[in-house]
């Protein structure tokens, strides 16, 4: 059986036979074709690229903003559980803050209240594209109504 498996050397194959004719023109090949170029150095300061986006577009990065916060209607269930106010009894039309890796919850009549259950990757997948920013936390709930 192992006579079978094992194949007597007849020669290179075809494949062999290719690649070694691929490697015979690419050590025939001058070395300037398919060099990387070199920009020359200089110690003169290069001009910054301009910014790709027009500042009416720009928003603040992650570390510049302090928190964020989107309206929710609707009742909030958390695990299987309506979130309520614990000062009013509100179960809906709810602020969700999402601010120092903390969600809170604020009602319609300003109270609030840390959510444990919730946090910021939940934030994420259920808030939309931030479409304004405010300089202060009144501004923002003037912005949404509250």
């Amino acid at each position: 059986m192992f006579h079978r498996i094992r194949r007597r050397f007849k020669g290179p194959s075809e494949v062999e036979r290719q690649l070694a004719e691929l490697v015979a023109r690419h050590q025939q090949t001058p070395p300037w074709i398919g060099a990387p170029t070199v920009a020359p150095q200089s110690d003169e300061p290069t001009a910054a690229a301009p910014d790709f986006l027009p500042p009416e577009l720009r928003v603040p990065s992650h570390d510049q903003v302090e928190g964020k916060m989107m309206p929710w209607k609707q009742p909030l269930v958390v695990d299987g559980e309506m979130a309520a106010c614990a000062e009013c009894g509100a179960y809906r039309d709810w602020l969700i803050l999402s601010t120092r890796d903390q969600i809170w919850l604020r009602c319609r009549a300003g109270h609030q209240q840390r959510e444990t259950r919730l946090d910021t990757a939940w934030y994420n997948r259920n808030s939309g594209p931030a479409y304004a920013t405010h300089a202060t936390f009144e501004d923002c709930l003037r912005h949404l109504g509250h």
